[in-house]
């Protein structure tokens, strides 16, 4: 720590040394510094505001109809893509800034430096946008502010649309294209249909479930033969009896008199009986009716059976089987009953046919149920993709018409074109001080340089350390009267052109400053 010390305090002391050359270095370089900063050339700046009305009654009633623009993110990004080179060259032609250029060095030079001065600044969610330029002559930035006002707001929506124009070509493009191809898919399915057509019903190509209703169908039909079968025998039993009583009685062998009609009534009733009687008991009124009917029922049979017979005795050459209704109501039976049994006949045989026939295309139903269920997946895509296309080319040329409506958004100009009288640059008055600064910094840089080249012993260790010899003694300087009053006046002429140096640069800041006041 010492001896930094020790190397601190002899660098100080060497540099205090030459501070007569530090002090005429920071004197000129705080001259050409006042005399830099005061020959700066003033730049003015010109500045416009430009309000964004996006507050349309279309845009909530159009909502989820049209496609509408983001209209607020469209603008914040053409506020960002609206200095390009291109747009300057186009600026800087309007304004005629390229007409001492020669050179493309030199055109590209000033393409850079009007992008430089150029500023859009956002003023954030109020839709306020300020135009900045600034310039040497104030006529200049005005122009500069006006040409690109004009085209800030001929720019605004002049993308979108293109890019509504080219949205709607290339819909149509594809609606085309899926127009073909939902064509083609509609004739290969008709094909399809149009081949297998034996095997469709009305809810499409089910070969499974048609199996199954037709074995249905068949065992229905197969049930309904045998129950018409059953009624022929029955009817065939019972008209084949009712011959043989008839052809007894008419033979006269005493054979019983049958009455089928009055026999088929007490067999009801009896029945009846017996089913009351599990329920009720005999005094139940029901019970009694119906054997009060069952003694009836016998006693009409006993009255029609004597009736047959005496008129069997009288006339038996007129009795015979036909005129018996019981016999009449029976042929017609058996008849109804062999067509019935001949049509179900005929069913049965057809169910047979068409069960067999669908047992052979059950073989190659399930390749035909997947080209078809692929056929119709191929259709179903491409149909909801025209349809889904269509649709959005009406939300295009909707949005497209909203997009022409003047209303939609609208750019109102709240400040003109202005430059203000008061020069934005060079900031004078903070570069003065920084002048100060560096003079300072240069009158010490050449102290220290030169302390270090051409360095002053102060003491015998430094010598010492310097030439690495022994050191025999040291002899000291024992200052006169004489000394010290050419060192006081040495200090006092180094403090006065500091101080001279730091009030030309405090009065020439005063008199800016006060030039600033008057201008504002």
């Amino acid at each position: 720590m010492d001896e930094l010390l020790s190397q601190i305090t002899t660098t100080v002391r060497g540099m205090w040394t030459y501070r007569r050359l530090a002090m005429l270095v920071a004197w000129l370089v705080g001259v050409v510094g006042i005399g830099v900063v005061l020959l700066m050339p003033d730049h003015y700046q010109a500045s416009a505001r430009v309000f964004l009305d996006t507050q349309s009654i279309l845009r909530p009633l159009m909502t989820g109809i049209a496609v509408q623009p983001n209209i607020e993110q469209q603008v914040a990004m053409l506020s960002r893509t609206l200095i390009n080179r291109p747009t300057v060259e186009r600026l800087v032609r309007q304004v005629d800034l390229d007409l001492g250029v020669k050179t493309k060095a030199d055109k590209d030079a000033l393409v850079d430096a009007v992008t430089k001065a150029i500023s859009i600044q956002s003023a954030g969610r109020d839709n306020l946008y300020t135009l900045s330029y600034s310039a040497q002559r104030p006529e200049v930035a005005q122009r500069v502010v006006q040409s690109l006002l004009t085209i800030f707001v001929e720019s605004s929506l002049g993308a979108s649309r293109q890019d509504s124009d080219s949205a709607r070509r290339f819909l149509d493009e594809q609606i085309k294209s899926y127009e073909a191809k939902l064509t083609e898919a509609e004739s290969r399915l008709k094909d399809f249909k149009l081949r297998n057509i034996q095997m469709q019903s009305q809810a499409g190509l089910d070969s499974a479930g048609r199996a199954a209703e037709i074995a249905n169908m068949l065992s229905q039909a197969r049930l309904e033969l045998r129950e018409a079968e059953s009624a022929r025998a029955a009817a065939s039993r019972q008209l084949e009896t009712l011959r043989l009583q008839s052809q007894q009685s008419l033979a006269g062998l005493g054979a019983p008199v049958q009455t089928p009609e009055i026999d088929a009534r007490l067999d009801v009733q009896k029945r009846n009986l017996d089913t009351l009687l599990q329920r009720y008991t005999d005094a139940h009124p029901d019970v009694t009716n119906t054997r009060r009917l069952i003694e009836e029922l016998e006693a009409q049979k006993r009255l029609e059976v004597e009736e047959l017979r005496r008129k069997a005795l009288e006339s038996p050459a007129t009795n015979s089987v036909p005129s018996s209704p019981a016999v009449l109501e029976l042929s017609r039976a058996y008849s109804a009953a062999e067509v019935q049994a001949a049509s179900l006949r005929a069913r049965v045989a057809e169910y047979e046919s068409r069960a067999s026939h669908i047992q052979q295309q059950l073989k190659v139903a399930p390749q035909l149920e997947a080209e078809l269920a692929q056929l119709n997946r191929d259709y179903q895509i491409h149909q909801k993709n025209y349809a889904d296309l269509v649709s959005r080319r009406e939300s295009a040329l909707m949005s497209g018409e909203l997009e022409n409506t003047s209303s939609v958004a609208d750019f109102r100009v709240i400040d003109p074109p202005r430059v203000n009288p008061k020069p934005v640059a060079p900031n004078r008055v903070l570069l003065l001080p920084v002048s100060l600064l560096a003079a300072l910094a240069a009158g010490l840089g050449i102290a220290f340089v030169v302390s270090q080249i051409r360095p002053v012993i102060f003491d015998g260790a430094a010598l010492r350390q310097l030439t690495h010899l022994p050191l025999l003694g040291v002899v000291d300087l024992i200052p006169n009267e004489d000394l010290h009053q050419r060192e006081k006046r040495s200090f006092r002429r180094f403090m006065l052109a500091l101080m001279a140096l730091i009030v030309l640069y405090a009065g020439g800041m005063a008199a800016l400053s006060y030039q600033t006041r008057l201008l504002g």
